[in-house]
């Protein structure tokens, strides 16, 4: 049952609040807890369980704040904690205050949200709003669940509430609904009454997650067969230059698709929601996909322009460039199968090191650019300045641990040399070391809630981008060249059974394996794969055939103290040892008061 004090969150499904409103509901929220939080305290008190600080009256007196709001407090307190982080990294004296704030408000974030009525979670987390941002503006319309996502919200993205919003959205037992004006709605999607084959064969099922997720990994997977065959080409030809065959054709014709899709999902992200979609590994993709097309553009070259004497040269570059992708795509396999919760959590590690290692290189390109200017002026002194690349060489060998001591121009070049190996190898390497070491020791301790923070992340971005009809690459193509031209000259209805007809024929047969599935082997509507895939179900804790079991009197008795008994002097693990030190004083104060009044009354009444 969900706390009274909560109740609030019960009445704001009709209101909509305004940016100003948010806003100011904000600044009250910041107000509260530069109140409760004065000075600074142990970060890690403040995510306990049984806190001392975030208290049930704490989370009460919050809950009441947001008055007719209550349905925003989440995601104002998710943007209070944001605000918090930009005053701790702008004012490094209060750091470690502004940084306590954060995280209660997150603290307090995780515990309204458990505490809402269960009806009414999807909405809590789905609605979305606008705030006004330090300019002016409005900022972009988000989510509760978005915004955590956004931020990175360990603490908010691994409670249960929040899991059990992205597992629902992950099976596919929620859906998102694209309404007006970018707003959206997470909505039950309703089985089939009659389990059969053709109910459950709907288009719409590409759009859930997991089955995304599982057809983009079959079609990477046939993405780097074709590029492998296609690399492999040239050893096969006499003369590749009138030779496009169709390994290439599904090659590019694939990284077209590829690069339509991502560059559609990542303005749309941009432009309505945020600009921290533009990560490391959109980077990775972007140069992934521009080698590719650089290589096809080389190759048409090479075919248009048969008679030119550089055609051999065209052809031959067009092969290198291709071949230089090679490590890039091996590198965005991670990012194909990081469902898997070991892969996903080493590609959190990899991406924190990378962060990490930020100051690492600018340390590094200060120091290359002041010892290549110093080397590069001793090799002018003579007058002759030939070897400019040639000591760049060198100082990066001597970074790779290969130093060429034999490329010094004289003895202070020598000594310069010296004093750029002892830098780089004792200093700068240690430094890095230590960063990744760091890192990693971070993400490892905090394992389980990063994952679960990234895994939601993954599921989300599957669905922000709002488009009713998916089209996984490379099918987005016929989407883009034979269904969308028709999309402004014909009816909604029209327009969505052509969709539909479309999606039928072209994901047959991964819809066919859905329907399978979801028809005879889902473990939510199986007995047999669900007592084989969930042997450990969960009982009903508060069950009293559980708690009192009756068995045959000749095996003898179990229940000869009752369960309410046996629990009777359990401690109470949801209060801190604070909190029941100050109930049992208060409970004692209270005892003492009464026999006090009782003794006042004693001599009066005699």
């Amino acid at each position: 049952m969900a706390d009274p004090e909560a109740a609030s969150l019960l009445s704001t499904k009709s209101i909509n609040p305004s940016p100003e409103t948010l806003s100011k509901l904000v600044k009250r929220i910041r107000a509260l807890t530069f109140k409760l939080l004065p000075v600074q305290v142990d970060l890690a008190s403040l995510s306990d369980p049984t806190s001392r600080i975030i208290t049930p009256n704490v989370i009460s007196a919050y809950a009441k704040a947001a008055g007719d709001f209550g349905e925003a407090l989440p995601y104002c307190l998710l943007r209070a904690r944001q605000t918090f982080i930009w005053d701790a990294n702008h004012n490094a004296a209060d750091y470690d205050e502004h940084m306590g704030r954060a995280i209660a408000c997150e603290v307090l974030a995780r515990r309204i949200v458990h505490n809402c009525p269960p009806e009414r979670l999807n909405s809590l987390m789905s609605t979305r709003f606008r705030h006004k941002e330090w300019d002016g503006d409005d900022s972009s319309l988000s989510s509760a669940l978005e915004l955590a996502i956004d931020q990175h919200c360990t603490i908010f993205l691994s409670s249960n509430e929040a899991q059990f919003v992205i597992s629902a959205l992950w099976r596919g037992d929620w859906v998102q609904v694209n309404n007006k004006d970018n707003d959206i709605d997470y909505v039950p999607r309703h089985a089939a009454e009659e389990k059969s084959w053709w109910r459950y064969a709907d288009p719409s099922l590409m759009s859930i997650p997991r089955y995304q997720n599982a057809f983009r990994i079959v079609i990477w997977f046939f993405f780097l067969f074709v590029y492998s065959q296609a690399v492999r080409q040239p050893l096969e030809k006499v003369d590749p230059r009138h030779d496009f065959d169709v390994f290439e054709g599904f090659l590019y014709s694939m990284t077209l698709a590829f690069s339509f899709e991502e560059t559609h999902t990542l303005y749309t992200t941009l432009k309505y929601f945020t600009f921290k979609a533009f990560g490391f590994w959109t980077v990775v993709g972007l140069i992934t996909n521009s080698l590719i097309i650089a290589a096809f553009v080389l190759r048409m070259m090479g075919i248009f322009a048969a008679d030119d004497p550089r055609a051999d040269l065209w052809h031959f570059r067009s092969f290198q460039v291709l071949a230089c992708a090679s490590p890039f795509l091996c590198m965005r396999v991670v990012t194909v199968v990081d469902g898997f919760k070991y892969i996903g959590t080493m590609q959190i590690c990899v991406a924190r090191m990378l962060q990490e290692s930020t100051i690492f290189f600018v340390l590094l390109s200060v120091l290359l650019i002041g010892f290549y200017q110093g080397m590069y002026a001793l090799d002018a002194a003579d007058g002759v300045t030939n070897e400019g690349p040639k000591v760049v060489h060198s100082l990066l060998q001597a970074l790779l641990q290969a130093p060429d001591f034999s490329a010094t121009n004289g003895a202070f070049g020598l000594a310069l040399y010296y004093l750029w190996c002892l830098v780089t190898t004792i200093v700068l390497l240690n430094i890095l070391i230590s960063l990744f070491a760091s890192a990693y020791e971070d993400i490892v301790d905090n394992a389980e809630a990063q994952y679960l923070a990234f895994f939601a992340g993954k599921t989300v971005a599957m669905i922000r981008a709002p488009d009713s009809y998916v089209y996984p690459a490379p099918f987005n193509l016929v989407e883009a060249f034979l269904i969308a031209p028709f999309e402004p000259f014909i009816p909604t209805r029209a327009y969505a059974k052509l969709n539909r007809i479309v999606m039928r024929f072209l994901f047959w047969i991964p819809l066919s394996l859905i329907a399978l599935f979801e028809a005879t082997l889902d473990p939510r509507t199986n007995a047999f794969t669900r007592a084989w895939f969930e042997p450990n179900e969960e009982e009903d804790e508060d069950n009293p055939d559980y708690q009192d079991p009756e068995v045959d009197e000749e095996d003898g008795k179990i229940t000869r103290t009752s369960f309410k008994e046996l629990i009777k002097d359990f401690p109470n693990t949801s209060l801190s040892m604070e909190a029941t030190i100050i109930n049992e004083i208060q409970s004692l104060k209270k005892r003492i008061d009464e026999l006090a009044a009782t003794l006042e009354k004693g001599p009066s009444s005699a």
